[in-house]
C-alpha cells in the first residue's frame, strides 16, 4: 500500500516552473496512450490529448497536490477515492493543472468509478483507465524513453541551427547573413546595432517596427554592458549587448513573430550562438580599422625612404594603390577617419607621432580634394612632385600647413609662402643644415617649443609687436619676454636687419 507520493523524473535536467514560464519539450498524453504495449484506454478527453507530460506521479494520498509542480501524469489504484471524495479530487488536480489522471483497475476498482468519470467529463481533465497487467512503471519507462528521444532531436536541431549560423558568418557579408539566417531559424525577427543604437542589419517581418519599439530600453542600456528580456502580450524580446574584455561594441536584439509565442530551448541556445558569432565580428570590425590605419602610416614611411616598390605591396594587402606621379602632398591636422572619409580616391595616411595627415593626390584632382578635406581644418598645399622627390612635396605642405595655421587661413599653398622663389635656389641639405645649427640654442631649450613659433611670427610680422602677438594669440608683453629670451639664447640681435634675414631663412627651412 502506498501512502507517499513518488514522482518518476522523465530524464529532465530542470523542472517545470509554471511561475517562471520555462517550457521544456515533452511528449504528449497521444503519443503514450498509443503505445500498444502499454494498452491504455482513454476514456474521457480524447479531445485533449496533445497536452505534454513532463513527469509521471505514482501516489495514493488523498490529496497529491502538494507534491506536484504542474504537467504530470498521476497515476493511482484510487485506494482513496470514493464515491463522495472524487469531484474534490478531480478538482484539485485540475487546479494544479496535470496533464490527466491514470487509474489502474483489478485492484482497488474492478472497474473505472462512474463518479471519477463523471468528475472527469465536468472537469476536462483526460481520464486513461490502466489494465491490471501494465505496470505503472512501464508507463513511467516510456515517458522517460519518449523525453530522451525529444531532448536528443532538440540538441540535433540546435547542432544543426548552430552549424547553419557559423556558415554564415563566413561569407562575405557575415553579419548581416548570421542576422538574417536566426530570423529564419526562430521564426521571427532580429536586428544589430552597434553602441549608439544605430541598425548595421535587420531581417524578419516588420524588423524595423520592432527595433523602434525597443528604442526606449535600448536607450536606458546606452554605454552599459547589459542584457535584458522583455514580454509582453503581443511579443517576447530579448536584447543583448555585444562585446569582450569590458568594451561595448553594440545591441543585438531578436524577437518572436508575435501571439502567444514563447522562446524554446532551442531558440535560446540559437540566439546565444548568433550572440557569440556577432560579438566575434563585431570585435574583429573594430579592430581592422586601426589595423589599416598602420598599414597605411608604414606604407608612407616607405615613400618617404625611397621603398616605392615596398610601398606598393604593402597598400595593395588594402586593395588600394598609389595614385599616379605627379602627385600633390596636402596636410592637415584633421581627424584621419574624416578625412579618409573625405578624400576617397587619394592616398592619405597619418605621419607618424605627428597629429598630422598626409593626402596624396592625383595633379588634376587637387581642388576638388582641397575643398573636401578643407571641411576637416585647414590645409597646406605641396608643388607637384614625382615619388622621388615626395619627402620635398610632403614638406612642402606641412610647411604651407603650420603658415595657415598662423594667418587663420583655410588653405595655404606652398607656392604662395613669401620668399619660396629664392629659398628654392638653396640647397635643401645645406640649408637645412645650417638653420639647424642657427636655431639650436633655442630648440634645446627645455621644452619651450613656443619659443620657434613666437620668434616665426614677430619676423612675419616684420618686427610688430601688436600683429604678432595677435596672432600668436597672447600679449604683447609675453610676446616681448620671448624674444629677449631668443636674443639671449642665440647671442644675436634681432633688430639687426641681416640677424632677421638670416633667423627668416632658417626658419622657413626647418
Amino acid at each position: 500500500m502506498l501512502h507517499y507520493g513518488t514522482l518518476v523524473r522523465a530524464g529532465l535536467s530542470r523542472k517545470y516552473n509554471p511561475a517562471q514560464g520555462e517550457r521544456h519539450v515533452a511528449p504528449t498524453l497521444r503519443r503514450l496512450v498509443a503505445r500498444a504495449p502499454l494498452r491504455l484506454r482513454v476514456l474521457v478527453g480524447a479531445d485533449r490529448l496533445d497536452r505534454p507530460v513532463r513527469w509521471v506521479a505514482v501516489s495514493e494520498l488523498e490529496d497529491p497536490t502538494p507534491f506536484l509542480e504542474g504537467g504530470e501524469l498521476v497515476l493511482t489504484t484510487g485506494m482513496r477515492i470514493r464515491p463522495d471524495t472524487a469531484a474534490a479530487y478531480v478538482a484539485r488536480l485540475v487546479e494544479r493543472e496535470v496533464a490527466g489522471l491514470g487509474v489502474g483497475v483489478g485492484l482497488t476498482h474492478e472497474a473505472m468509478p462512474d463518479e471519477l468519470v463523471q468528475a472527469a467529463e465536468r472537469a476536462g481533465l483526460p481520464l486513461i483507465e490502466v489494465p491490471r497487467d501494465t505496470a505503472f512503471v512501464a508507463i513511467g519507462k516510456t515517458v522517460s524513453e519518449l523525453l530522451a528521444a525529444e531532448q536528443y532531436e532538440e540538441l540535433s536541431r540546435a547542432f544543426a541551427a548552430q552549424g547553419r549560423l557559423t556558415r554564415a558568418a563566413l561569407r562575405p557579408e557575415g553579419m548581416r547573413e548570421v542576422v538574417r539566417r536566426l530570423a529564419a531559424e526562430i521564426g521571427g525577427w532580429a536586428a544589430l546595432l552597434d553602441d549608439g543604437g544605430a541598425v548595421i542589419a535587420s531581417a524578419g517581418a516588420a524588423a524595423g517596427d520592432h527595433v523602434r519599439g525597443v528604442r526606449p530600453e535600448l536607450e536606458r542600456l546606452r554605454g552599459r554592458h547589459a542584457s535584458l528580456t522583455m514580454s509582453t502580450p503581443g511579443e517576447h524580446i530579448i536584447v543583448q549587448a555585444l562585446g569582450g574584455a569590458g568594451k561595448l561594441r553594440g545591441y543585438f536584439a531578436v524577437g518572436t513573430a508575435g501571439g502567444d509565442r514563447v522562446f524554446s530551448p532551442v531558440a535560446h541556445t540559437v540566439v546565444n550562438v548568433a550572440g557569440s558569432l556577432l560579438t566575434l565580428a563585431l570585435e574583429q570590425r573594430a579592430e581592422q580599422p586601426e589595423a589599416e590605419r598602420r598599414v597605411r602610416s608604414a606604407v608612407l614611411r616607405l615613400l618617404l625612404a625611397g621603398e616605392g616598390a615596398g610601398a606598393r605591396a604593402a597598400l595593395s594587402a588594402l586593395g588600394d594603390s598609389l595614385p599616379e606621379p605627379p602627385v600633390v602632398a596636402l596636410a592637415t591636422r584633421g581627424g584621419l577617419d574624416e578625412v579618409l572619409d573625405a578624400a576617397a580616391g587619394a592616398f592619405t595616411a597619418a605621419l607618424p607621432d605627428d597629429g598630422e595627415c598626409v593626402v596624396l593626390a592625383p595633379a588634376d584632382a587637387v581642388d576638388a580634394l582641397i575643398q573636401a578635406v578643407g571641411r576637416h581644418g585647414p590645409v597646406g598645399v605641396g608643388e607637384p612632385v614625382g615619388f622621388d622627390r615626395l619627402t620635398e612635396g610632403v614638406d612642402q605642405a606641412r610647411r604651407a600647413l603650420a603658415a595657415a595655421h598662423r594667418a587663420a587661413a583655410p588653405v595655404m599653398r606652398y607656392t604662395a609662402l613669401p620668399g619660396q622663389g629664392l629659398l628654392a635656389l638653396l640647397d635643401p641639405a645645406a640649408a637645412g643644415a645650417f638653420a639647424t645649427a642657427l636655431l639650436a640654442p633655442i630648440l634645446e631649450y627645455g621644452t619651450r617649443a613656443d619659443l620657434l613659433d613666437s620668434l616665426r611670427a614677430y619676423l612675419e610680422a616684420n618686427g610688430h609687436w601688436d600683429a604678432a602677438a595677435q596672432r600668436l594669440g597672447i600679449h604683447r608683453h609675453t610676446l616681448r619676454y620671448r624674444m629677449r629670451k631668443v636674443a639671449e639664447l642665440l647671442d644675436r640681435d634681432i633688430d639687426d636687419p641681416a640677424t632677421r634675414a638670416e633667423l627668416w631663412v632658417a626658419c622657413s627651412v626647418l
